[in-house]
């Protein structure tokens, strides 16, 4: 005849509830004070944060765009000036757009992501 375990410790189920009562009124009451040691402990590291990684890598990206634009602009040139050699002046037009768009990359994407970070070009 075996004996369930809900009934085996019946007898001890108000003591765990009691207990269960106690921590939870123990954490509600500490609650705000773990909270309060949080931010004090955020709020004193705030002038530690160094951030010359970010600057860093916003300079790389800055390099990047300006690379990417002079090959995007080298290339529509090169294809365009083969085209007109060749004496196909309409189909020189793409690489044309091509070069312009390299320049739009070289100017304002290198001074975009310079302005994110307040570098000088």
């Amino acid at each position: 005849m075996p004996i369930s375990i809900q009934r085996q410790f019946a007898h001890h189920r108000p003591t765990l509830t009691r207990f269960n009562n106690l921590v939870l009124r123990a954490l509600r009451s500490a609650a705000p004070f773990f909270l309060t040691l949080f931010v004090v402990s955020a709020a004193h590291a705030q002038g530690t944060m160094d951030f010359s990684g970010a600057q860093t890598l916003m300079g790389t990206f800055k390099t990047f765009a300006m690379y990417a634009g002079a090959v995007i602009c080298l290339g529509g040139l090169i294809f365009a000036g083969i085209r007109m050699m060749s004496g196909r002046f309409q189909d020189a037009i793409p690489g044309l757009f091509g070069a312009l768009f390299g320049a739009g990359v070289l100017g304002w994407g290198a001074g975009w992501i310079g302005s994110l970070t307040g570098q000088s070009m």
